[in-house]
């Protein structure tokens, strides 16, 4: 099968070899380009937990020491294995939902109402878990630690691929990736080629631009 993905490489490269083992021709086309946002260093003594809904909040951290005794609430397993692969020894994994991340906090013996948390994010999201998270009486700090900026743009070679092998399958992780890819697929008349396809979407609300 022809399956294309949209995700940067860094988070893609280890299912784009698990799927090329299995004999499927891969397209690369990440629709996200993501930056790291300055922020002033985080103090990991200040707070009784991180929360993490993706691998970038993981990558961009800024601290003033290497703490990592902290219990760390990752949106998912992949990005569970990340901050343990960053040297935090403390985590949990939720379904790979926000709302379940939520719930998996909620219910957590790792912290009390009296916690204060951080929460790390990008600068786009589709689901305000602090603010959700503090309707439930938590303390938290939303740190913003990365951007990410929309690719509306194919270059000749990934054209030159998807008209070659037209996509099977097609995976999107999230609404900016959704709309940055339909662009995409208008501005470069690549409809009759991707119209058929399968388009795997990371949640309900992404599948509804499709």
């Amino acid at each position: 099968m022809n399956i294309l993905i949209t995700r940067p490489l860094m988070d893609a490269e280890d299912l784009m070899e698990k799927l090329f083992a299995y004999g499927h021709k891969i397209i690369h086309l990440p629709t996200l380009k993501i930056s790291t946002v300055k922020t002033e260093l985080v103090n990991p003594d200040n707070f009784d937990a991180f929360i993490f809904t993706s691998t970038n909040a993981v990558r961009n951290l800024q601290l003033t020491n290497t703490h990592k005794s902290l219990h760390c609430f990752c949106v998912g397993s992949i990005t569970e294995k990340i901050a343990r692969q960053s040297g935090f020894v403390s985590t949990s994994s939720a379904g790979g939902t926000v709302n379940a991340l939520k719930n998996l906090i909620m219910i957590s013996d790792k912290i009390s109402k009296n916690s204060n948390l951080a929460y790390f994010c990008g600068d786009n999201i589709s689901y305000d878990l602090d603010l959700e998270l503090k309707r439930e009486g938590l303390k938290i700090k939303k740190i913003i630690n990365y951007s990410s900026e929309v690719i509306s743009e194919l270059n000749s070679e990934n054209k030159k691929l998807i008209e070659n092998y037209p996509p099977d399958f097609i995976y999107i992780y999230s609404v900016r990736s959704a709309e940055s890819f339909t662009t995409i697929v208008k501005n470069y008349g690549l409809n009759p080629l991707v119209t058929q396809s399968t388009v795997m979407c990371i949640s309900k609300k992404v599948a509804n631009i499709f």
